[in-house]
């Protein structure tokens, strides 16, 4: 057995690859339209992750898009979450952010946070390698909504 992908829903193409790939740094690999089921599916590897996938030997993320759909997706806490292990939690909490992104659980300890993509999806950020030093304003933030 080998793990292939995640897969979510999404309702707004441009918004979710706009958050995944621009503010969480994730890299279309591949795109498939399909005008006779009226859906795209659009999979996203992390930039380390990206020739290991075309070799078929790393995982990642589905986006799917159905064209005609006017249902609502809600997300479940049974869902649970998706996790990435990001370079500097900091940088990235600031620039998502920044962006409007609501940092859920602000990495207080400087090794873990939780954000929402634009299709409410919860996502784990982890510091690569050991935590960095708590530093303000994160480590005294608390927590928005729910993560």
């Amino acid at each position: 057995m080998k793990y292939l992908h995640t897969m979510v829903r999404v309702t707004d193409v441009e918004a979710s690859l706009h958050f995944w790939c621009e503010l969480m740094g994730l890299e279309e690999a591949t795109r498939k339209e399909s005008p006779e089921g009226k859906f795209t599916l659009i999979f996203l590897t992390a930039p380390e992750d990206r020739a290991a996938f075309e070799a078929g030997r790393a995982p990642a993320l589905e986006l799917t898009y159905n064209w005609d759909s006017d249902e609502v997706y809600t997300g479940g806490r049974n869902f649970g979450h998706l996790a990435y292990e990001v370079d500097d939690i900091y940088g990235l909490c600031q620039k998502l952010q920044d962006n409007g992104v609501v940092i859920n659980r602000p990495p207080r300890d400087g090794r873990m946070a939780f954000v929402r993509s634009p299709d409410g999806i919860s996502v784990e950020l982890l510091q690569k390698g050991e935590a960095q030093a708590p530093q303000e304003p994160w480590a005294s933030m608390g927590n928005t909504g729910e993560w």
